[in-house]
């Protein structure tokens, strides 16, 4: 499904269940959200020890996540494809000039 229609989706459930809040609240859902996720992950390795394993309470999570961030590109009225098209298109000229994608040089140690 493309993004178009998961925030279609976000949106309407934002309205059906009375979700509505402003731009900076929606922001501080979705790093809690995020916080959610890295939590259920360290838990899952057990701080790293272990290999991660795909789990009930990950999915969620990862759905909390997505849904707190289509929330907030409605509520900034961002068009999720077309902010994963700029950001796509952006990595691959770093790529292409630099050999990676990231916006600071990569020193190696």
């Amino acid at each position: 499904m493309e993004f178009r229609k998961m925030q279609d989706k976000v949106k309407k459930a934002v309205e059906e269940y009375h979700l509505s809040c402003g731009a900076a609240v929606r922001y501080i859902d979705l790093v809690s959200e995020i916080g959610e996720l890295g939590k259920e992950i360290l838990k899952e390795t057990e701080y790293g020890d272990h290999e991660y394993t795909i789990n009930e309470t990950s999915i969620e999570e990862m759905g909390d996540c997505i849904f707190s961030l289509l929330a907030l590109c409605s509520k900034m009225e961002i068009d999720a494809d077309s902010a994963l098209d700029y950001a796509l298109e952006k990595y691959k000229k770093r790529f292409c000039e630099k050999g990676n994608i990231s916006s600071e040089r990569i020193i190696n140690r």
